[in-house]
C-alpha cells in the first residue's frame, strides 16, 4: 500500500472530527419537524418522563411491567431534561451519541488497519449510512445499544478487558442483546489467556476475565436498576420479602416476555432478509400536503443505503474466507478476528428465534462490523492494485454516497410527491 503524502495524511487524520461535525449537523436539521412520536418511541420516551418524575416507570398510580433495562431510557431523559420535553428533545441524545459513533468507528478502525485513508473511509461509510441516520434521529434504544458497543469493541481491541467489560455493561443496561457480546468478548479474552498461559500462571488471568466479563458486566446492570430498588413503585417490587427475590422474579416474567413474543407484525423480517434489506422497518407514514402535486408522501423508512450494505454483504463472505482460511494457516488477523466477533453477536444469535417477532432495524448493531467488512476488502483491494485501486474505490464510494443523497428524503421524513416516494420503492417488500 502506497505511502500517502504528509499533507494527505493530515487531512485523512481529521476527516473523521469533520465528517462527524457535518454528520451531527445533518442529524440535527429538522430533528423535531416530526411533532408526534413515531414507532416505538411511544415506549421509550414514556418511560424517560417517568424517571424524570418518579424515577421508576409507572402507569398513573400504577406500577408498569416495562421489559428493557433503564439506561437508554435515561439517556432520552437527559435530551428532556435539557432540551425540553418535545420532539427535538426526545430525539437530541440519539443524535449526538449517533454522531459520536462516527468517530468511534474511525478509532477502532485506526487501530486495527493503521493507515489514514481507511480510517477516514470507515468514518464516511458510517455517516452515509440511511439506518444509521434514521436510529440517529428516532428515539429508539437501539442506538445506544450500538454507541455502548462499540465503546467496547474499542477498549476489547486496545486489550483493556476492564473497561471493556464496563462498557458492556452499559450495554447490557441497554437491551439484553449485548449479552451475546459479553459471551463472545469473554470467550475470545479467554481463550488468548489460555493459549498464553499454562499451569498455575492461568489462575490470575482466568480469575480477571471472570471479573471483567461477568462480575463488572452484572454490577453495572444492576446499579442500572438504582431507580427501581430505591422506589417502592417499581412492578413486582412486592412479590417477595426480599427484594433481590423480586428482581430476580421480576427479569423472569421479562424474559418470558421476549422469548414469548410471537405477535404478528407488518413489518417483521426473518434475520436471513436483513444484510440485504429485504423488509426494512417503516417507523412513520403519513400522506400531508404542500408537495405542489395532488399526492404527497412523508415517510421515515429504516433503510440501511442499498448499495452500501449490499457491497457488504459480499464483503462480508470475502472477510469470512479469509478468516477461514487463516484458521487453517493458524494464522491470526486482528481485524478478521472482530469482523467475525461483532458479526456473530449481532447478527448470528437472531436465528435461533425463528418464531419470534424481529425486526430488520434491530441490525443496526452489528452494522459497524459491516462497515469494517468493507473498509477490510478496501485494504485488500489498495495492497493489490496500488493507484488504480484507489480509483476504483473512489469511483465506489461516490456512487454509495449518491445512493445515500437520493434516499436522504425517506430517512429525513422530508414531504415529497407520492411519485417521487413510489421511484424510492425499489421492492415491493419495501412498502
Amino acid at each position: 500500500m502506497r505511502i500517502l503524502p504528509y499533507s494527505l495524511r493530515m487531512i485523512a487524520a481529521i476527516a473523521p472530527i469533520v465528517i462527524a461535525t457535518f454528520s451531527f449537523l445533518l442529524r440535527l436539521n429538522n430533528l423535531g419537524s416530526i411533532k408526534t412520536l413515531i414507532f416505538d418511541e411511544v415506549y421509550y420516551v414514556d418511560g424517560a418522563r417517568d424517571f424524570l418524575k418518579y424515577g421508576v416507570e409507572v402507569t398513573g398510580a400504577q406500577s408498569e411491567f416495562v421489559v428493557h433495562p433503564p439506561l437508554g431510557k435515561w439517556m432520552i431523559a437527559a435530551g428532556i431534561k435539557v432540551f425540553g420535553d418535545d420532539s427535538f428533545g426526545w430525539r437530541f441524545t440519539t443524535a449526538l451519541v449517533g454522531s459520536l459513533m462516527i468517530l468511534l468507528i474511525a478509532l477502532i478502525a485506526h487501530k486495527l488497519f493503521r493507515n489514514s485513508l481507511l480510517t477516514g473511509l470507515a468514518s464516511a461509510l458510517m455517516a452515509i449510512d440511511g439506518l444509521a441516520l434514521v436510529h440517529s434521529r428516532t428515539a429508539l434504544l437501539d442506538n445506544f445499544l450500538t454507541f455502548f458497543i462499540l465503546i467496547a469493541t474499542y477498549f476489547f481491541v486496545s486489550r483493556n478487558y476492564w473497561l471493556t467489560g464496563f462498557a458492556l455493561g452499559l450495554a447490557l443496561a441497554t437491551k439484553w442483546s449485548a449479552l451475546y457480546f459479553i459471551l463472545v468478548f469473554g470467550g475470545i479474552a479467554l481463550y488468548r489467556a489460555f493459549t498464553h498461559n499454562t499451569g498455575r500462571n492461568l489462575i490470575r488471568p482466568t480469575v480477571e476475565r471472570f471479573s471483567q466479563f461477568g462480575l463488572i458486566p452484572i454490577a453495572v446492570y444492576i446499579a442500572s436498576w438504582s431507580g427501581w430498588f430505591s422506589s417502592n413503585r417499581g412492578w413486582a417490587r412486592d412479590l417477595s420479602s426480599n427484594t433481590f427475590s423480586s428482581f430476580i422474579n421480576y427479569h423472569q416474567q421479562m424474559l418470558n416476555f421476549h422469548t414469548g413474543l410471537t405477535e404478528k407484525h407488518n413489518y417483521e423480517a426473518n434475520p436471513w432478509s436483513w444484510l440485504i434489506m429485504g423488509r426494512p422497518t417503516s417507523f412513520y407514514y403519513k400522506s400531508p400536503q404542500g408537495c405542489g402535486a395532488e399526492s404527497c408522501s412523508q415517510e421515515v423508512l429504516a433503510l440501511g443505503t442499498p448499495l452500501l450494505w449490499w457491497l457488504g454483504t459480499i464483503a462480508l463472505a470475502f472477510v469470512i474466507g479469509m478468516w477461514i482460511r487463516g484458521l487453517v494457516q493458524k494464522q491470526v488477523d486482528p481485524a478478521k478476528t472482530i469482523i467475525i466477533a461483532g458479526m456473530s453477536a449481532g447478527y448470528l444469535p437472531w436465528f435461533l428465534f425463528q418464531q419470534r417477532t424481529v425486526f430488520n432495524f434491530y441490525s443496526i448493531v452489528f452494522e459497524p462490523f459491516l462497515i469494517l467488512a468493507l473498509v477490510f476488502a478496501a485494504r485488500m483491494i489498495l495492497s493489490t492494485f496500488k493507484k488504480s485501486g484507489e480509483v476504483v474505490l473512489g469511483a465506489v464510494f461516490i456512487l454509495i454516497f449518491l445512493n445515500f443523497v437520493y434516499f436522504l428524503p425517506i430517512y429525513l421524513g422530508d414531504v415529497i410527491t407520492y411519485e417521487a416516494w413510489q421511484n424510492r420503492m425499489w421492492f415491493p417488500s419495501w412498502i
